[in-house]
């Protein structure tokens, strides 16, 4: 069964000097249960795309071309009505910043009852639910934490009970917008260690969207990379990691500092810019930082299978 499916989306923004087009032909599927992981530089879109889901787009962004199923239902046609009754009961998101998420003047309990104002239950039920997601995620003393503010939590608690809130109403798709990059290393193992357990308590699918290539080797089991606004590659985590069929994901998985052996002063990069989205090339996205570049990448790409479930934009997919 398949939760989300993102069918040839396109969304351009109204800039002064033309549209730019943010995304092409993006596609892929969030399976249920499936932990799908979206990855990529920065300006690849990952965000782009978040909003286009939420129906969050900025007032130049409209959606040119494409659809977003969701549960059967196209969400480029729903109305402003319909995509409030779903956000939260049905598709919730966990921010990079548990700032953002949190009012800084409501308690956190009062914050988490006034989640629950679709539920039929009382106050008193509403708060012991509330108790219950706490202790979920792990706050210590989840009854007092609920009259605290979240200026008395630290930062990776906070993060955590933002993940509480998302999960209240146990939606069928959670959106994790790099929920770990404002958190230290051992914050972030915790964190992805609960993401997995509440995902498999709560059931759901998880779109987790991160520039991190260690957190989506641990946590995901898919993987979709981004570049400019394109889907270059997808597959499970273990073929686009073991066996990268696109060059613009091998050198992505290069420049993770954590595959550096020893001391550098210099970590590598790939050479050149992103392309300018206002006027994109008619060929491979990629192609003019690609080192692997010959005549044949002038022309549109198309997706290409090497293996099962394996999808790469390029024409050396088939023969890497």
């Amino acid at each position: 069964m398949t939760v989300l499916a993102i069918r040839g989306l396109n969304v351009s923004f109204a800039t002064e000097g033309g549209d730019l087009h943010a995304l092409r032909d993006v596609a892929f599927d969030v399976p249920a249960r499936r932990i799908v992981g979206i990855v990529g530089e920065s300006g690849c879109g990952k965000s782009t795309l978040i909003n286009a889901i939420l129906g969050l787009l900025a007032d130049n962004g409209r959606i040119t071309g494409g659809q977003i199923v969701f549960e059967g239902q196209d969400l480029t046609r729903a109305d402003a009505a319909q995509m409030r009754a779903l956000r939260g009961p049905r598709i919730s998101t966990v921010f990079q910043d548990p700032m953002g998420a949190l009012n800084p003047v409501l308690s956190v309990g009062r914050q988490m009852r006034n989640i629950q104002y679709r539920s039929s239950l009382g106050r008193a039920a509403r708060d012991a639910r509330s108790a219950e997601m706490l202790q979920k995620v792990r706050i210590p003393d989840p009854e007092a934490a609920l009259s605290r503010y979240p200026h008395e939590f630290s930062g990776g608690m906070k993060q955590r009970i933002a993940i509480a809130m998302a999960l209240m109403m146990e939606p069928a798709l959670l959106i994790a917008d790099e929920p770990t990059t404002a958190l230290d290393a051992t914050l972030e193992v915790a964190t992805i260690e609960l993401l997995r357990d509440l995902q498999d308590q709560i059931g759901c699918s998880v779109l987790f969207i991160s520039h991190h290539l260690g957190v989506i080797a641990e946590l995901c089991d898919d993987v979709v990379v981004m570049y400019a606004g394109e889907v270059v590659e997808r597959g499970t985590v273990r073929q686009v990691f073991r066996t990268p069929r696109h060059p613009y994901t091998a050198r992505l998985l290069e420049c993770d500092p954590a595959r550096q052996s020893g001391r550098t002063r210099h970590l590598p990069v790939i050479p050149g810019d992103l392309p300018d989205l206002r006027n994109r090339p008619g060929g491979c996205i990629f192609a003019a930082r690609c080192d692997r570049r010959g005549e044949a990448c002038a022309a549109p790409q198309t997706e290409r299978e090497p293996a099962p479930g394996h999808r790469a934009r390029c024409i050396l997919a088939e023969a890497t």
